[in-house]
């Protein structure tokens, strides 16, 4: 297969800490090998406490996702709309657009289209939307990057790796080794204090990091390595066909 000339990765995700979750791994990977990484959310976390106001724990937030992203190399960007108020709207949907307008992707990560929360299942849309649209010429006023094109789109694992609404395994396409990458999705995933230490003084045991490592370890089994991500690969037209994760990496 022809490799894209621009080597641009966007996670488009709905809260801080989501990349680090689903795709830190890989991201590590694109960026060792040379890749220009961006970490987006729809919403800067602003509900991702039981003690600050949304004002306090966003501003939290959104450096500890700018500290992730730093760890990498990374950008880190935010659409700057609410938890469990994110939906597909004409605002939204714009919003969206002029962001990869900007950042002009030619890989995505985006949410499946079922998972266990709606604000991801809205971003799942937004992404969508914008994968097909952003090198359009009228779909925004901003300027068109050279070598816009509609990107390779893959979808992440649903939590726990389980449609939501069946219980049965999600559909899988691209499995990656992320084993030597595992104490960097480590580290990025520590950034976000707020959530590590809330959930570490709730459940009394450092959950937020052993839960994504029981996960990482799941796929690993599958992919017969240590740890690994899932995939699932967008095939609709007319985006790109061949499996470029697994030509990559």
């Amino acid at each position: 297969m022809q490799l894209p000339a621009r080597r641009v990765a966007l996670s488009f995700l709905a809260h801080p800490d989501d990349a680090e979750i689903l795709c830190g791994g890989t991201l590590v990977r694109l960026a060792d090998a040379g890749w220009e990484i961006h970490i987006a959310t729809a919403t800067p976390g602003d509900k991702g406490t039981v003690s600050l106001t949304a004002d306090e724990i966003s501003c939290i937030r959104r450096e500890e996702a700018r500290a992730a992203a730093r760890a990498i190399g990374a950008a880190y960007h935010c659409l700057e709309e609410r938890d469990v108020n994110v939906v597909f709207d004409r605002q939204a949907n714009q919003k969206t657009i002029d962001l990869f307008r900007q950042i002009a992707p030619t890989l995505v990560f985006t949410h499946p289209r079922l998972d266990y929360m709606l604000d991801h299942e809205q971003v799942h849309l937004l992404a969508r939307s914008a994968c097909f649209s952003y090198a359009i010429p009228n779909a925004s006023t901003l300027p068109i990057v050279a070598g816009s094109c509609v990107p390779w789109l893959y979808y992440c694992d649903p939590i726990e790796g389980r449609d939501p609404y069946t219980g049965a395994d999600a559909r899988v396409s691209t499995l990656i080794d992320i084993t030597e990458q595992m104490p960097r999705k480590v580290e990025m995933l520590a950034c976000h204090a707020s959530q590590r230490d809330w959930l570490r003084s709730h459940h009394g045991m450092d959950e937020y990091i052993d839960a994504m490592q029981r996960h990482s370890a799941s796929r690993g089994s599958q992919a017969g390595t240590r740890f690994a991500e899932a995939f699932s690969q967008h095939r609709g037209h007319p985006f790109p066909q061949e499996d470029l994760l697994r030509e990559l990496l």
